[in-house]
């Protein structure tokens, strides 16, 4: 396993596995597939509901907790200071753990201009101990300089929408520029036409790969940390085993060209949601 080291220098495992969309009596199940898989990273959020489930496989599992990276996430609704630092409580007893890895704001909402307050929420989590590392989720350059204006700890991360037709260029470099890594989700276009791109097939042909394979091993040399998710256990493994080829210049290069501005989700200056 490929791991990073944030800019407060705690170390994440760069391929994780996530749950959006996992039902929450599917999400005991899966998570332990993963962790049985090789997974040690898990990444849950409160909106997507089934932290309780991913507190089940914890409970289960005998891998140390001090071996897996729990990251949740606090949503729109609960934003501002103290409503942020009541979800936490919330998600850590759902979760059924006594610290959380990494505790993210899932959107900016600036309609309701709360991020700020809701990330200093999150620096007093990370001050008390209760984290180990806090971020943000779909943050635009604009978001990013404000926290960085305004706020005393530096994200370690911002996770966003990103895969080879959306490849987000112009944030990794500021992202870069400033000591705060990308973290991938949708990182296959959610199984979205990118997985059948003739430069792609090309390349898992030559690999003997999967394209989802060697999408997943572009983001890992792009630098950035990816969390597929599935609930099938081959698949699982499939996404996991991506640590035995390496791309090469000219097939990196090729899959870089495909970047066409491309969303799947909304935009986060138009995502309001509560």
């Amino acid at each position: 396993m490929n791991e990073v080291t944030l800019n407060n220098g705690v170390r994440m495992p760069q391929l994780g596995f996530g749950v959006w969309q996992v039902e929450e009596e599917h999400a005991a199940e899966a998570v332990l597939s993963a962790i049985d898989a090789g997974y040690r990273s898990i990444d849950t959020a409160a909106i997507y509901k089934n932290e309780r489930g991913v507190g089940e496989a914890l409970a289960k599992t005998n891998v140390p907790r001090e071996e897996l990276f729990i990251t949740t996430k606090v949503w729109n609704s609960d934003q501002g200071y103290e409503n942020t630092l009541k979800a936490f409580d919330e998600s850590l007893e759902k979760l059924g753990l006594d610290y959380v890895d990494l505790y993210l704001i899932h959107w900016p909402t600036p309609e309701y201009d709360q991020y700020v307050d809701t990330y200093k929420a999150l620096e007093k989590l990370y001050s008390d101990g209760r984290v180990k590392a806090i971020g943000v989720c779909n943050f635009d350059i604009d978001h990013l300089e404000r926290l960085l204006d305004e706020c005393d700890v530096k994200p370690v991360l911002n996770q966003v929408e990103c895969h080879p037709y959306f490849a987000q260029n112009e944030l990794k470099t500021f992202c870069r520029e400033h000591d705060i890594l990308v973290e991938a989700w949708s990182p296959l276009m959610q199984g979205g036409d990118v997985l059948g791109d003739e430069a792609v097939m090309a390349i898992s042909e030559a690999h003997g790969k999967t394209p989802a394979q060697v999408v997943l091993r572009w983001h890992l040399q792009n630098g950035s940390i990816v969390i597929p998710k599935s609930v099938t256990p081959s698949r699982i493994r499939e996404n996991f085993d991506i640590f035995d080829f390496e791309l090469s210049e000219k097939e990196m290069e090729a899959i870089n060209e495909l970047d066409r501005g491309e969303r799947k989700g909304p935009a986060p200056s138009e995502m309001n949601r509560r």
